[in-house]
């Protein structure tokens, strides 16, 4: 039970996908804007990136490697991401129109978020298990999400707030993105 609770502290806070491994900037910045739609991509990379990583840890253990092909590791699984997101795209559009609607724009978009890739490579590097992959897979979308969602709180306060003209917008953005990463550092004494 201890290590689980250490796993998912390091995974959420201290080793958090955006601020210290700097994998998945482009929706980190781009979705941010609205708590609402922080929420739905925090929601739907926690589901993909866990249903990524199953496929693509077992398409490389039970494929690659027994077929001395691992080193085709990163470009089959940029494909079967792609395919991933195609095909629970096309299935929700059938099965679930309202949870296809809620999910929008999400999907797609996810397929290119570089860090469902990250993790699905991180796993294999780190030699989890397919236990230990999934937990950690889940944890950290999860610190994912929660980043997301927290900062977009933050540019929201921001929009309301006097700023100065020259450093509006993205400026003001990254310099809080710098301040959060910051104090997520401070959770590195926890573990």
């Amino acid at each position: 039970m201890e290590a689980l609770v250490v796993l998912i502290v390091f995974t959420v806070f201290v080793n958090n996908i955006v601020f210290s491994q700097f994998l998945g900037i482009c929706p980190f910045l781009g979705v941010s804007n609205k708590i609402s739609t922080s929420v739905g991509m925090g929601a739907a990379v926690v589901f993909v990136m866990t249903i990524a990583t199953l496929a693509t840890y077992l398409v490389y253990m039970f494929v690659l490697v027994p077929l001395k092909l691992d080193f085709l590791q990163t470009i089959s699984f940029i494909l079967i991401i792609a395919a991933l997101v195609q095909m629970l795209e096309i299935i929700l559009k059938k099965v679930s129109p309202s949870l296809y609607q809620a999910l929008g724009i999400f999907l797609p978009l996810i397929t290119t978020n570089c860090a469902v890739l990250g993790v699905a490579i991180m796993v294999i590097q780190q030699n989890y298990n397919l236990m230990g992959s999934l937990l950690f897979t889940i944890f950290t979308a999860i610190g994912f999400g929660f980043a997301l969602i927290l900062f977009a709180g933050l540019r929201e306060q921001l929009d309301l707030t006097e700023v100065p003209e020259n450093i509006k917008g993205m400026p003001i953005a990254l310099i809080t993105a710098g301040i959060l990463a910051l104090a997520f550092m401070g959770f590195a004494g926890l573990v």
